[in-house]
């Protein structure tokens, strides 16, 4: 009997939450689907210009709502590649297309900087690991864009990452052995 009454309280603050996401959700189908509909039957310019950035904002508001990071991610990532294709086919598209890749790679990393952001407001807390993959693209945009120098240094990693994969896996084989 006592393990029942404790079940009770548990379905009953989860039935709200539940309900809340469920409604969240619909919003967002609706959403996303009258957008797609809209654009077969309107004949508006650039109306598919609105698909990326929608989707981001959709994600991140569905996230900050639900204080999910696993809604954030991919919000946060497509909201970098909406700016990027907003930057390169807007202000900067008169540059040199080395510098339009630098500027999307630029914008594609602070869409995993501003999810580190918006996981201060997150139900797992603060969330570190987006800066090593924005970092990394942060810095082969503002390779791409030296040009030179910076292009034979990438030039050189790319030759020498997968050497350094086969290094650690023997590593690891050889180790395993003297075990």
């Amino acid at each position: 009997m006592s393990t029942q009454l404790q079940e009770i309280p548990n379905d009953v603050n989860e039935k709200p939450t539940e309900a809340r996401d469920r409604v969240i959700l619909a919003v967002m189908l609706i959403a996303i689907g009258l957008l797609a509909f809209l654009s077969q039957i309107i004949d508006l310019p650039n109306i598919g210009w609105l698909i990326l950035p929608g989707l981001a904002l959709i994600f991140l508001l569905w996230g900050l709502l639900t204080r999910e990071i696993g809604l954030l991610i991919p919000g946060g990532i497509l909201a970098g590649i909406a700016l990027g294709v907003y930057l390169i086919i807007g202000p900067y598209a008169g540059q040199i297309e080395e510098n339009q890749g630098g500027i999307f790679l630029l914008a594609f990393s602070a869409g995993w900087a501003l999810i580190t952001l918006l996981s201060l407001v997150s139900k797992q807390g603060f969330q570190w690991w987006p800066l090593i993959p924005g970092a990394i693209i942060g810095l082969v945009g503002v390779a791409v864009m030296r040009g030179g120098a910076a292009m034979q240094l990438l030039q050189l990693l790319g030759y020498a990452w997968p050497l350094a994969l086969v290094a650690i896996g023997l590593y690891l084989l050889l180790r395993r052995r003297e075990r």
